[in-house]
C-alpha cells in the first residue's frame, strides 16, 4: 500500500507542467521619501499689547499679580509673588531682541521662619482580646 501512494504521488509531480520563466525575485523598491518644501513664511508685523491682571485669594493664601506692556519690538513689565516665607517678590523686566531679557528683582519684608509644632500623632488603642467565656454547664 504504501508503494502505491508513493508512486501515485511521484506521478502527480511529474505531470505538473514546469513553469518556463521561473520567478525571478527582484529586490524590494526602494521608497525615498518626499522632498521637503517648507511652508511660505509669512511676514507678520508686531503689534502693540498690554495686559493686567492679579489674584489676592485670602482663603488660600494666593497672591501675585502681572502686568507687561510692548510697542510691538520691546517688552517691559513685572510680576509680584507672596513667598511662602512671608516676603513679596517683585521682579522688573524689560525685554527686547537685541539685549534680550534683562530682570531687576527686589523683595519687601522680613523672611518669617515660625517653629513648627506638629500634630499629635495618632495611635491606635492598645489592643486587649475579647473575654474567653466558659461554656454554659450541661443540664442532665
Amino acid at each position: 500500500m504504501h508503494v502505491f501512494i508513493v508512486a501515485a504521488v511521484l506521478a502527480v509531480a511529474a505531470a505538473a507542467p514546469a513553469p518556463e520563466n521561473p520567478p525571478s525575485y527582484r529586490p524590494a523598491p526602494a521608497y525615498k521619501p518626499a522632498p521637503y518644501h517648507p511652508e511660505p513664511q509669512y511676514k507678520e508685523e508686531p503689534r502693540p499689547y498690554a495686559f493686567d491682571y492679579a489674584v489676592n485669594d485670602h482663603y488660600s493664601g494666593a497672591n501675585f499679580a502681572q502686568n507687561e506692556k510692548s510697542d510691538g519690538h520691546n517688552a517691559e513689565g513685572s510680576y509680584t509673588v507672596a513667598l511662602p516665607d512671608g516676603r513679596i517678590q517683585t521682579v522688573k523686566y524689560v525685554a527686547d531682541h537685541y539685549n534680550g531679557f534683562n530682570a531687576e528683582v527686589t523683595y519687601e519684608g522680613e523672611a518669617q521662619y515660625p517653629e513648627y509644632h506638629p500634630a499629635p500623632a495618632y495611635k491606635p488603642a492598645p489592643y486587649k482580646p475579647a473575654p474567653a467565656y466558659k461554656p454554659a454547664p450541661k443540664y442532665q
